[in-house]
């Protein structure tokens, strides 16, 4: 029985481990003389607990630098914040001998539950390392390029070339170096920077950051500059009462009377010749029926008496008719 207590304690220190309820980056990289911030985040029931950091592989043998309930490290700062549920250690001024393994760790306190953990790794490397590798500006604007080194290339000359021409290197050790398109600083705690003005297409390229010996790329792009078309604006005009325009009349020449006059003579001469024509032909009609009116009513006036005759129709075959025209005056 003793022997499985014994067992279960050598166990406890690694379930955390396994269910992650810790978390963390698994490594950091950052270059000597420079400070490093890690993240620790943890579950919500946490948010009350002590959380500590410290070196080591294991949880038992780690040195613990610095815990939420004691903030007087000078290298080491820890920060809780419980409404994010994160806390972050920050190290300063890191060194070659603080690379290893380090450890984000909540206290639980008691013996039944291991801590809560999680390991990260942190590699302090010498060399040079830039924020950004790939800037861009506009042309005509300017651009700032950060260069950083560790801790021994302090005092080392710092250049900024261009990629495939030496010629055009500018160096900034012992403080700064300034002209018209160019600016470069050196601060002397771990990073240099550059400052290209004026940017012009041409500048577009590959340039290195060197600190003796260390080097690093950076690409820079100038894009083109952008233009706006400037807008005119103007008021509408005033309202204006609209007048109806009426061309002059136009004069009536003598030539157009003239032709006028020549196009009208044919038709008034037809035009009277027609009427003319016409009046012939309704006066000879009313003379024929005034010729004819006379006789009918001779023939009208004997048809009249016919009828009235009594005596017998036999009779009438001895009758004598005469007709009388007035023209030829003729007895029939």
């Amino acid at each position: 029985m003793l022997q499985l207590y014994i067992l279960t304690l050598g166990l406890l220190p690694w379930i955390p481990a396994s269910l992650c309820v810790v978390k963390t980056e698994e490594e950091f990289a950052v270059l000597e003389g420079q400070s490093l911030t890690i993240p620790c985040h943890y579950e919500p029931q946490y948010a009350s607990h002590v959380k500590y950091w410290c070196q080591g592989r294991t949880k038992e043998f780690c040195t613990t630098l610095a815990r939420t309930d004691d903030t007087s490290s000078d290298k080491v700062s820890i920060f809780d914040d419980p409404t994010q549920q994160v806390f972050t250690v920050t190290m300063k001024n890191l060194k070659e001998g603080d690379s290893g393994w380090y450890i984000c760790g909540v206290e639980i306190g008691n013996m039944w539950k291991a801590d809560d953990i999680t390991f990260t790794n942190i590699k302090v490397i010498h060399g040079m390392s830039v924020p950004h590798s790939r800037v861009s500006g506009e042309e005509g604007s300017s651009v700032t390029v950060e260069c950083l080194y560790s801790e021994r290339y302090r005092e080392s000359e710092k250049k900024w070339c261009r990629s495939g021409d030496w010629s055009s290197c500018l160096t900034g050790s012992g403080g700064s170096n300034e002209d018209t398109s160019v600016a470069i600083s050196d601060d002397r705690t771990g990073a240099f920077t550059i400052t290209l003005k004026k940017l012009q297409m041409r500048d577009t390229g590959w340039y290195l950051c060197s600190a003796g010996q260390q080097q690093i790329a950076v690409h820079v792009q100038v894009t083109p500059r952008t233009t706006t078309a400037a807008v005119s604006i103007t008021s509408p005009p005033a309202p204006q009462q609209s007048v109806l325009y009426l061309p002059p009349p136009k004069a009536i020449a003598k030539e157009s009377w003239s032709s006028h006059g020549r196009m009208l003579e044919p038709i008034l001469v037809c035009s009277s010749l027609m009427l003319l024509v016409g009046l012939v032909i309704l006066g000879r009609k009313l003379w024929k029926l005034h010729k004819v009116d006379p006789v009918l009513r001779q023939v009208k006036d004997i048809k009249a008496r016919f009828n009235e005759y009594p005596g017998d129709v036999g009779d009438l075959q001895s009758t004598t008719v005469v007709f009388i025209n007035k023209d030829s005056q003729d007895v029939y």
